[in-house]
């Protein structure tokens, strides 16, 4: 580690990145709101012409944050981790950053006094509006993080149909209910304030008031707890009366007690296999498909973040039940990235995976293809007897299963790129390669130099031929956007002036992790901005590129284990492993709950149908129910126009014109339609139907008939209205 960087170096190097990153931010907000151009293409240029000097100024601010914020130090043993219900599968704990929140917002101010463009940009344009509602919203922050203690957790369990949620905090001084009541009603204004606020007395002799989207907030005298009905916040108020302390007896809460050992920041975990076995199982075929991928078998998902030897880091883990198999074990055990000595140290982008073994993963994936695709092999053996070449032997035996790819510019019209392949026999893969290229009518040309061979060819195109290189070094396939580029990666390797020698590389790799890695990944975030910034702004891309050289890269590297997956990372945004966290749990429990709500909307839709149905079979009579949806909605007249063609008694979203009988109209995920028993144009009888849009907008239909009862039925979407009758047979909603 003679390579690594101070401390302050490396915050330099972080904060640096965070200038252009903000800058850009905040530029390209303004300029939307204050250009006339489209929001999604602002002219970014017009706008630092407006304000000259404004990029550097973010910097100057960024680089006095660097020196003067003081962030919450790592946290030990969470007193709040034993508290939650033992039914938790999702647990998060966050630092309390109201401080750093104020100290921030102190350092803004001052920046403001001291810096005439930075000062006219704040109290000019769309910021003359923006800017003191977002100063008061930190100030509001500030205040109310006085009141919560050193840690903030959010869990979720799954007690019950619906998955429920938690968020919990110790109060460190009182007079936080009279704080949230007033903060609660001021957001309110005129609207219904959307959370509630009690004490442990109120708590006891609340009644629900049937919103399906408020927060109920419970203020005791050692804890603030918030949850989203009234039946979890008593459940857990009761636990905590009684002191339960079972979650943290259990097997999941004792693997997120192990993770607070050393120290965390922000702390991130979850019950992956209880989760799984909660989901509905689709069809036994899919089941089979998705335990043969090994991520059945999936057990725990844990990410922290935390500061190692005075540098940010994250880590992550996914744990097995067992040894990973399937898709889940092609990641191969950790191992030295020799690609990596060919990689140029210019590269804004470089990934590297060392597959277990290729011939291996062909097979599982032709295994899982035919699943889906019977007549796949089949296809294949024909290709394959085109080519006169068998993919398994000719191609992928003769490769190692490490495989590089790398970007050095993206600049149309001739992008820099290279991908490098270990390879175990590279004779029988020239001559594969060369079948391959043979069949496809390429014409290559060979060339020697320092005893390389050098292979191009040009692929045909409409403007210039791309050119494309390739050659055989060391136990590697170097393949490159052009021979130069080729012959260039050789040249790096024997100077050993690659990017996987370089002091810049070495000292980006997560602390106490080596470059022996099973992936990793190497990015310059600041030149990837550049490079999508071109288009819209060339003088902005400049200006980020300028500081890309400069500035730190993020680098993930990835280990497989063999009932484990581990990931690491220095970045300082999103990593792999928080994306992991959105896709294994995020994404499901928002996935139900739009569910829920997208049903909890349908039912309150029929009820106002119903409602409706009554009222216009009063009204007219002569007419008895409506036929449908349409005849219900608003009278084209106007409002307080109404007639037993047009009632307005729904409003236009359900009630409009073409909602006529036999047709379907959507709201919220689901469509709704009305289907009338009729003689003479006197109806007796009716019956409406919702049904999901999609199989992921709903999981049940509902229907109700004259005699006002909302009943479901479980299954996919209707395609058709169903009768009097059917509707009577389906359960009654409780």
């Amino acid at each position: 580690m003679g390579f690594a960087p101070t401390l302050q170096q490396q915050r330099r190097r972080c904060f640096i990145k965070c200038t252009a990153l903000t800058g850009l931010i905040f530029l390209i907000a303004s300029a939307s709101a204050a250009q006339t151009t489209p929001p999604d293409q602002p002219d970014v240029s017009l706008y630092l012409k407006k304000y000259p000097g404004l990029l550097p100024e973010f910097g100057q601010l960024l680089d006095k944050l660097q020196h003067n914020l003081q962030f919450p130090p790592v946290r030990g043993p969470s007193r709040l981790l034993p508290l939650l219900p033992e039914s938790t599968v999702f647990y998060a704990a966050f630092p309390n950053y109201g401080d750093v929140a104020h100290q921030a917002l102190i350092i803004f101010r001052h920046e403001l006094q001291e810096s005439v463009v930075l000062r006219d940009w704040w109290q000019h344009g769309e910021m003359v509006k923006v800017g003191p509602k977002l100063e008061d919203s930190l100030e509001k922050v500030y205040q109310f993080s006085e009141y919560l203690g050193a840690e903030i957790v959010v869990s979720g369990a799954t007690e019950g149909r619906e998955p429920s949620l938690l968020i919990l905090a110790e109060v460190r001084k009182p007079g936080l209910k009279e704080f949230l009541q007033k903060m609660v009603k001021e957001l309110a204004g005129k609207s219904k304030p959307a959370v509630r606020v009690l004490d442990s007395q109120e708590l006891a002799t609340a009644v629900d008031q049937g919103s399906a989207q408020e927060l109920v907030v419970l203020v005791r005298s050692d804890f603030v707890v918030g949850a989203l009905n009234l039946g979890a916040l008593r459940s857990f108020n009761a636990r905590l009366e009684r002191s339960g302390r079972e979650f943290v007896s259990t097997p999941f809460g004792r693997r997120v007690a192990q993770a607070y050992q050393g120290g965390v920041n922000s702390l991130v975990a979850a019950d992956i296999q209880k989760i799984l076995n909660q989901i509905p199982v689709g069809t036994k075929q899919n089941q089979l498909t998705f335990q043969r991928t090994g991520f059945a078998d999936m057990k725990y998902l844990i990410w922290e973040h935390k500061t190692v030897a005075g540098q940010a880091a994250s880590q992550a883990e996914l744990s097995f039940t067992g040894p990973r198999h399937g898709v889940a074990s092609w990641l191969a055990a950790p191992a030295l990235l020799g690609s990596l000595d060919f990689v140029s140290p210019k590269a804004i982008f470089a990934g590297t995976v060392v597959l277990t073994n290729p011939r291996q993963i062909f097979e599982d994936v032709m295994e899982l293809i035919a699943n889906s695709y019977p007549n796949a092999s089949a296809a294949l053996a024909q290709s394959e007897e085109a080519l006169k070449l068998n993919l398994k032997e000719d191609l992928l035996s003769h490769l190692g299963g490490e495989i590089t790819l790398e970007l050095d510019d993206a600049t149309p019209p001739q992008p820099v790129w290279k991908a490098i392949l270990r390879v175990s026999d590279s004779n029988r893969l020239l001559q594969t390669v060369s079948t391959l290229l043979a069949a496809g009518h390429f014409v290559t040309q060979q060339s020697d130099e320092a005893g390389v061979t050098y292979h191009t060819f040009q692929i045909p195109s409409p403007m210039k031929a791309p050119e494309i290189g390739f050659a055989f070094v060391d136990g590697y396939l170097i393949i490159a956007s052009s021979r130069e580029t080729v012959a260039e990666s050789v040249r790096l390797h024997r100077a050993g002036e690659s990017l996987g020698k370089s002091k810049k590389f070495l000292a980006s790799l997560p602390p106490g992790h080596s470059s022996e890695a099973s992936a990793l990944l190497y990015q310059d975030q600041l030149a990837m901005m550049a490079l999508r910034l071109r288009q819209v702004s060339p003088e902005m891309a400049e200006s980020l590129s300028q500081l890309a050289g400069e500035t730190a890269p993020a680098v993930v590297c990835a280990y497989g284990e063999e009932s484990a997956l581990r990931e690491a990372s220095t970045s300082v945004g999103v990593d792999a492993a928080a994306v992991l966290v959105v896709a294994a749990i995020a994404i499901p429990n928002l996935l139900r709950s739009r569910i829920a709500a997208n049903e909890a909307t349908a039912v309150g839709m029929i009820r106002t149908v119903n409602v409706a149905q009554v009222t216009y079979r009063a009204a007219y009579p002569q007419r008895g129910y409506a036929s449908d949806l349409a005849t219900l909605g608003p009278d084209p007249r106007g409002a307080g126009a109404g007639s037993e063609n047009h009632a307005s008694m729904i409003d236009t979203t359900l009630g409009n014109a073409s909602c006529t009988a036999g047709t379907w109209c959507t709201k919220s995920g689901f469509q709704f339609g009305i289907t009338a028993i009729c003689r003479q144009q006197l109806c007796k009888e009716f019956v409406v139907v919702g049904t999901p849009v999609a199989s992921n907008t709903g999981g049940r239909s509902f229907c109700s008939t004259s005699d006002g009862v909302i009943r479901f039925k479980t299954g996919p979407p209707l395609t058709s209205p169903v009768s009097v009758s059917e509707c009577l047979a389906w359960s009654p909603l409780q």
